[in-house]
């Protein structure tokens, strides 16, 4: 079968937002949510759309924002512009507007390590906060005609993870395979949808494993389903964990490239990797 996807293309805008909510998900997760009216016409269609978001520059606390020329995104000429791509959570309206919850990852804040910019910005978003939301530029739906769904997502990646799970098809059977620092990530997995209904992991036939056991756990996951002939995979998470289980779904189990998509959100080492660039650079699609 052919894994058609239904896309649409979006306008490039850059919107003004401002913080409403924020909710301590897990030790290591923050859910924000943002207002303001320019989010109103903001689409979010597809399971796996991204925005760019704009910080603040960490030194100074100035919002330097970018603007659209040409359907492009123009950085200003001085000032730090500090971006991070993160797939929408939820958008949805309400009496006063529009609202549009993100879901932060916290690297570095409590495990020691060197905070980036982002994760210290989320571990201290206070109500009234301003940032710039660019985009997306785009949409893919679910494909169509499949009748089973494999997600492999670390915490980065499970707020796709979920939209996939909520926009699956009736009747479409759903395994996922968590990449989990440790069990106090759980809490992540198990905390309420947006609009405060049960977690839409609940759903799901899910597998847990933790990076506190061991590396290597993805690919053995991975190697232990059977992948039929309708059933499509989604991958996404930090990329050389990934490169395996690519491997593996292309090139020994000989999957088309229409069913499987491995996306690596970031890198083990390396400053906002772009999730565009080939997972593995020695063996691009």
């Amino acid at each position: 079968m052919t894994f058609e996807r239904t896309g649409s293309r979006h306008d490039l805008a850059a919107r003004r937002a401002r913080v409403a909510r924020v909710i301590r998900l897990a030790p290591s997760v923050v859910r924000v949510t943002f207002a303001g009216d320019e989010l109103a016409d903001l689409p979010a269609e597809g399971p796996e759309d991204h925005v760019k978001v704009f910080f603040p520059d960490p030194a100074t606390g100035e919002l330097h924002a970018p603007r659209t020329v040409d359907g492009t995104l123009q950085r200003p000429t001085s000032g730090v512009s500090v971006s991070r791509d993160y797939t929408p959570r939820a958008l949805r309206a309400t009496a006063d507007g529009t609202e549009l919850d993100l879901e932060l990852v916290l690297h570095g804040v409590d495990d020691g390590a060197p905070a980036g910019p982002a994760s210290s910005w989320a571990a201290s978003a206070e109500v009234g906060d301003e940032l710039v939301v660019a985009g997306p530029r785009g949409s893919r739906g679910v494909p169509a005609g499949i009748d089973r769904l494999v997600l492999v997502a670390d915490e980065t990646a499970m707020p796709a993870a979920a939209r996939w799970i909520e926009q699956a098809p009736t009747g479409v059977a759903v395994t996922v395979i968590l990449d989990l620092a440790d069990e106090k990530a759980d809490a992540y997995v198990d905390a309420p949808a947006p609009d405060g209904g049960p977690s839409p992991f609940a759903r799901a036939s899910v597998e847990r494993l933790y990076r506190i056991d061991g590396p290597g756990q993805v690919a053995e996951a991975v190697r232990s389903l059977d992948v039929g002939a309708t059933t499509f995979v989604w991958a996404a998470g930090e990329a050389t964990t990934l490169i395996p289980v690519r491997r593996y779904l292309r090139h020994e189990l000989g999957l088309p490239h229409d069913q499987v998509k491995v996306d690596g959100y970031w890198k083990r080492g390396v400053t906002n990797r772009d999730h565009h660039e080939p997972l593995d650079p020695t063996d691009p699609d």
